[in-house]
């Protein structure tokens, strides 16, 4: 599948230029590596993230060997157009060290944790476990089970609001915060849709 990249872009006088690959989904930055114009070129082909390895003097498809590649969702120039921005899928860690990132387990932004959580609910949906996982006994129940437990959700965050310590309200919205996940799980909905729809009415 191809991508579409920025045009008139600058490279530097070892005809490379830096690009970072963030996450589609947390925003979280995965990598800084470099490219260049084979190297776009490829990934411009193929979708798939391509880059040059300045130890290799080679170019190099990301997971080539590993499998852990990055599917280029979309791509942004920045304003002086010598730099490039790739918001990628990634399928599997970005690290060779077997990390997320190439920047360790650092702590993810607050649309990382979401995200994290959401893969989370998925894999208990599918492994049907409702003997030792809340979250596969909750949707064998089915959808009405799942939204009676998000509206009682949102009454306890309403009544911890009311005067309970706020730590007491965080965790209550945190309850809240799963159980629409699932609730969204459930209707087929992905997160990055809500997500997509408060930028929209951002502006």
């Amino acid at each position: 599948m191809s991508v579409a990249l920025p045009e008139g872009l600058v490279f530097g006088p070892d005809g490379l230029l830096p690009v970072v690959a963030q996450d589609r989904r947390s925003g979280d930055v995965l990598m800084v590596a470099y490219a260049n114009a084979d190297a776009l070129a490829r990934t411009a082909e193929t979708g798939l993230a391509h880059f040059w390895s300045r130890t290799r003097q080679a170019l190099w498809l990301k997971g080539e060997t590993s499998g852990n590649r990055l599917r280029v969702a979309a791509a942004f120039a920045d304003c002086d157009r010598d730099a490039l921005l790739l918001v990628v899928e990634p399928e599997g860690p970005a690290c060779h060290e077997g990390t997320r990132t190439c920047f360790g387990d650092a702590t993810p932004t607050a649309a990382g944790v979401l995200d994290e959580l959401r893969r989370v609910i998925e894999e208990r949906r599918a492994s049907g476990d409702a003997r030792s996982s809340y979250t596969a006994k909750l949707v064998a129940k089915g959808l009405d089970h799942v939204l009676k437990k998000l509206g009682e959700e949102t009454i306890e965050v309403i009544i911890a609001s009311k005067g309970e310590s706020d730590e007491r309200v965080a965790e209550e919205a945190a309850d809240l915060v799963f159980h629409l996940l699932v609730a969204l799980a459930e209707r087929g909905v992905a997160p990055e849709r809500v997500l997509d729809v408060l930028r929209r009415r951002r502006r």
